[in-house]
């Protein structure tokens, strides 16, 4: 990973070498460096695992590694001359795992006027965590049981079973999948008016559902339908299960039928209807702009993505709060999406019907289905304990980031969107306007750990906390 991510810094290092700027030679000693490091380490730890991996060192293995590469990836943003990055260990770190975890956060503020290397290393980070996020959901999280995720894993292997033998040439073909959905979406953004980085900057944050974009306004800086409908579509592309897409290249179209899909567009297009119309009887925009902005934002929040068409925290209190709820949703397993993810909240949905029914027939027998299969026990108490945890987390971020001299709306939206990986809050410091700059250094920090503990599942994480995992 570290020798991929190395080979990647020498990418900005080019376009940065080719207008004349001196951040180039960050890039350059950064990459040279961190592909070192990684040979030396790969050439000391060379070993054979016939056995594969037990589940504490997977269990180990997996948050090491993303802390591993946010540090790595942190180290050409310290050596830039941008004000606010360069120098600025905290801000590095902060832009830097924000990227990986493609949640979208920045504190950054000028990006109109920043050099174009750091703006095409921002991207490729969110690009690069987007597979990496994919990789983990498939591979490491069902085998793990995180969160009800292995409820995928007899589906996963299943469908593999039928579509390729091998789990090399699932990631290949995963990777195939991801690749010509972001050059579809570079292409489509080129001819919709963006300029070349523009455009590969913008597909790179798409299709990763990130966020990071080259403008202070985000895409509110292109007053362009085209462009807002692309990124609609490209987030949406990327927020559905990428296995699906495996299944579609073989003329299987289980991706009309996977539930999932129906859930998470059967709530956006009735989310979307609604704030359209509000939009439309309060004045804000006329039908086909407020239908525009209407889908842009929501499915922006939804799929944890965080573009913005507009300041939708100027359109009143019933918006705001419709926002806030949204961002605890998430887009569905298998893709790059964050949130609780859609098939949590079907599965709990399930589960309570079946208790509504048990309290009108006591001696009724009811089965929890999911797509038309049982859920196992074990499934469903994986499901309720990640719920029960997710909040407990936030509850404690929301408290301790109060307690920083931040006001509640703030503190609150900020939680939430690091533990959905969403990126922009709520209110003028980190709404869609704003930035987390002028968060406290110990904030940052902090919001640093929940982006990550968000993006692994809060258990992958939270479990090398416990003094028994280190026994034995």
């Amino acid at each position: 990973m570290l020798l991929v991510l190395g080979g990647f810094m020498l990418l900005p290092a080019a376009v940065d070498a080719a207008v004349d700027h001196p951040d180039w030679r960050g890039f350059a000693i950064s990459a040279a460096g961190t592909m070192l490091a990684a040979a030396a380490l790969l050439r000391a730890t060379r070993c054979d695992l016939a056995e594969g991996l037990t589940l504490r060192q997977a269990f180990l293995l997996t948050p090491m590694a993303w802390l591993a590469v946010c540090a790595a990836a942190a180290v050409p943003l310290y050596l830039s001359a941008l004000e606010g990055l360069g120098g600025s260990v905290t801000n590095s770190v902060f832009e830097a795992v924000s990227g990986l975890t493609t949640t979208g956060a920045t504190v950054i503020y000028g990006l109109d006027t920043a050099p174009p290397g750091i703006l095409l290393w921002r991207a490729l980070l969110q690009w690069l965590g987007g597979i990496g996020i994919i990789a983990t959901a498939l591979a490491i999280l069902p085998t793990l049981g995180v969160g009800g995720m292995q409820l995928f894993r007899t589906e996963s292997s299943d469908r593999s079973e039928k579509v390729m033998p091998r789990v090399r040439q699932i990631a290949a073909r995963i990777l195939v999948a991801y690749l010509v959905l972001t050059l579809v979406c570079a292409i489509a953004y080129a001819l919709a008016g963006m300029g070349p980085l523009d455009a590969v900057a913008h597909a790179l944050s798409t299709i990763s559902t990130a966020g990071f974009s080259t403008a202070d306004a985000s895409l509110a800086h292109w007053d362009n339908a085209a462009v807002h409908w692309i990124a609609t579509f490209g987030m949406l592309a990327g927020a559905l299960p990428f296995v699906l897409y495996i299944r579609l290249m073989q003329r299987d179209y289980a991706l009309l039928r996977d539930p999932q899909v129906h859930g998470l567009l059967g709530m956006l297009a009735v989310v979307i209807l609604l704030l359209t119309g509000w939009l439309v009887l309060h004045d804000r925009y006329p039908p086909l702009d407020a239908l525009r902005h209407a889908a842009l934002n929501t499915v922006s929040i939804v799929t944890t993505t965080g573009f913005a068409s507009a300041d939708y925290g100027l359109w009143g209190g019933a918006t705001t709060g419709l926002f806030f709820g949204l961002m605890f949703v998430g887009g569905c397993t298998g893709s790059t999406a964050g949130g609780l993810k859609v098939f949590r909240f079907q599965v709990m949905a399930a589960m309570l019907r079946v208790q509504f029914l048990r309290l009108l027939y006591p001696r009724g027998v009811f089965p929890r289905l999911y797509g038309g299969k049982p859920i196992p026990d074990e499934v469903m108490g994986s499901v309720v304990g990640f719920f029960t945890l997710y909040f407990v987390c936030y509850g404690v971020l929301t408290i301790a980031l109060t307690t920083m001299d931040l006001d509640f709306l703030t503190s609150a939206s900020a939680a939430v969107s690091m533990l959905s990986n969403i990126g922009p809050g709520l209110g003028p410091v980190i709404g869609p306007a704003g930035h987390y700059g002028a968060m406290p250094e110990g904030a940052k920090w902090l919001l640093c750990f929940a982006m990550l503990l968000g993006r692994l599942e809060l258990f992958t994480l939270l479990i090398l906390f416990m003094p028994r995992f280190w026994r034995g």
